[in-house]
């Protein structure tokens, strides 16, 4: 399924969820002008290398050494791929305005920030031996998720459906779209659990259900923004 828009009209210019969708395409437009190898040293060097971290961990490293808590936050903007990208950043421009809306810009980048670090931290907690180098604003953005579905359960997004071989434009509830999104990632979730270092195929399953339910709890106790109210129909 993929959203397209929603019906939930906002009060304020989202110039942080702007700012973050062009910081994430410029640092990618950066990847992709190094070449494959330079991508690839680039992603290894700054991505969340789990399995490096635990080294350091275990050598003594406290946290604030820069090589523990910098892959937390740097690997939150780079990725692998213009698909990764793209949905990525299509997911944010849908669902982040309103939320910026009734957070506020500076209170929205610090809810952003925290739900992609707590999101990669989930991921390290459950594949501390991983070597495959993790990479994406993904975990971050299923924070914004979380955060909206608790604040607009019941907005409608248009989203494209896959029905057997037809594709099918439909208006479904907020709570039914992101619901069902993260079931998929609770059940992926747990299929990825296996041999350490896997990591879950290729897809950070666990960041995705850390930064979720994150984003619920950080935006149930959050002071937001008066704004008009609105009648979903």
């Amino acid at each position: 399924m993929i959203p397209l828009r929603d019906n939930n009209p906002r009060t304020t210019t989202p110039y942080v969820t702007w700012g973050l969708i062009g910081l994430n395409t410029l640092v990618f437009l950066n990847e992709v002008l190094m070449g494959a190898y330079g991508m690839r040293t680039f992603v290894v060097h700054f991505g969340l290398l789990p399995a490096r971290i635990s080294d350091l961990l275990y050598q003594g490293a406290p946290i604030w050494y820069p090589g523990v808590y910098v892959p937390f936050l740097t690997s939150m903007f780079l990725h692998g791929g213009w698909w990764h990208l793209g949905g990525n950043m299509l997911y944010l421009y849908v669902f982040g305005d309103n939320v910026e809306d009734v957070l506020g810009h500076v209170r929205f980048l610090l809810f952003y920030l925290v739900c992609g670090v707590g999101a990669s931290l989930a991921h390290f907690l459950v594949y501390p031996s991983s070597m495959v180098p993790v990479v994406g604003a993904s975990g971050a953005i299923a924070g914004v998720l979380g955060a909206y579905i608790l604040i607009f359960p019941r907005a409608r997004v248009l989203t494209l459906v896959p029905i057997f071989f037809f594709l099918q434009f439909l208006e479904l509830p907020a709570q039914l779209l992101l619901g069902i999104w993260f079931l998929m990632q609770f059940f992926n979730g747990f299929l990825s659990l296996g041999p350490v270092g896997m990591a879950g195929g290729g897809v950070a399953w666990w960041a995705h259900i850390g930064g979720f339910l994150l984003g619920i709890g950080l935006a149930a106790v959050l002071p937001k923004r008066r704004r008009q109210r609105v009648i979903y129909l």
